[in-house]
């Protein structure tokens, strides 16, 4: 029955990269004081009056039982009160760490897809580096992130995405793993069927009733069976069981520029004037980014002048930026060097905003927390 599977790609090269214990993590390393408790990322539940849900926690919490999206209550009852340490999330703090991971990432190829803010697929078949192994450049990477936010990763490396993500999986923590297509069948075998990303436990519970406790015995099934048995769900898991995984890494292409401009039909003298389109340019401008979850750090300005002659002034920030405010006082810096210009009369006036960091890495602040 192996004829109603696709053909498997063994040509891709994919690398799925995990913080090991992300929102822990950041802030062990923020407070190491801290390094030797269990740190569970959640309301305090004795300061909730019970309320509250783990968003993470450490390897030594995981240890004791805790696990992500318990109730902190239930972790309060696992661990020591002496080893225990609740931290309320902060994911402002966490996305700016993710966002140092993610230019590491982009700094090899711009294939990747971020699946959440510790964790991101990326296809490194063709890439930015030069004739390198995936192993070799996951690794560098993962050297890299640990030189630069002092904090460890794990990574799997296959030709496609569902094996890429068993393989960190199987590594944790701080560790690699390389599954070749000669090795997929095997490796596959020998995992749990609770280790197979995408198979919940309920489907986990029904596998068991029919005596499908690994890989190996998953490999056994028929497929028709699993497709009565479970629909497309079933149709997947045998492809997955054969080491098949066809889909992409999706990458959302990075925009370039943002930007507003305008074409007056009288030419415009009045400096003030010009001042206000700057103020309601930045203004849109900051809202625009900020929908489209960007931060800028360069603001450019745009002018034609009476005699059709285009002027472009880029003002680069310090800092990365959604703020209306600063935007328009660098517009405005850019303005005021070109004063000569303006006094003879602006045909167009334009304002963009360019060299974005991505902010699209977004973890909801639940009232759980």
């Amino acid at each position: 029955m192996d004829e109603l599977l696709p053909c498997n790609n063994f040509n891709r090269k994919i690398i799925h990269l995990d913080m090991d214990a992300f929102y822990a993590s950041v802030e062990i390393h923020d407070d190491p004081t801290i390094a030797n408790k269990a740190v569970i990322i959640g309301q305090d539940p004795r300061q909730s009056n019970g309320h509250g849900v783990v968003a993470t926690a450490n390897y030594l919490a995981r240890k004791y039982g805790v696990r992500s999206a318990m109730t902190t209550m239930q972790a309060l009852r696992l661990v020591p009160a002496e080893k225990l340490v609740f931290i309320k999330p902060n994911f402002e703090k966490y996305r700016r760490v993710s966002d140092k991971i993610h230019q590491l990432m982009y700094e090899i190829t711009d294939a990747i897809e971020s699946v959440a803010l510790d964790e991101a697929y990326m296809d490194v078949t063709t890439n930015k580096m030069g004739n390198f192994s995936a192993l070799e450049l996951a690794t560098n990477l993962q050297k890299n992130i640990y030189r630069e936010t002092g904090l460890t990763s794990s990574f799997g490396v296959s030709y496609n995405k569902y094996l890429a993500k068993m393989g960190s999986e199987y590594a944790k923590p701080f560790g690699r793993t390389v599954i070749l297509p000669d090795d997929a069948l095997e490796f596959i075998a020998s995992q749990k069927i609770e280790k197979f990303p995408g198979i919940g436990v309920k489907m986990q519970e029904q596998l068991h009733e029919l005596q499908i406790y690994t890989g190996a015995d998953l490999q056994k099934q028929n497929i028709k069976f699993l497709l009565d048995r479970f629909n497309k769900a079933g149709y997947i898991i045998a492809q997955q069981a054969k080491g098949i995984d066809l889909r992409p890494v999706i990458s959302k292409r990075p925009r370039k520029s943002l930007g507003l401009e305008h074409t007056f039909d009288v030419n415009i003298y009045d400096y003030d004037k010009l001042l206000t389109w700057l103020r309601n340019y930045s203004c849109e401008l900051a809202q625009k980014l900020r929908t489209l979850n960007l931060q800028t750090r360069t603001v450019v300005i745009k002018l034609r002048t009476a005699d059709f002659i285009t002027i472009t002034r880029r003002s680069a920030l310090a800092v990365a930026t959604t703020d209306a405010m600063t935007i328009y006082q660098h517009a405005k810096s850019s303005l005021e060097d070109e004063i000569d210009c303006v006094s003879g009369g602006v045909r167009l006036l334009g304002l963009s905003a360019t060299d974005f960091e991505q902010k699209s890495y977004e973890t909801l602040s639940l009232d759980l927390f």
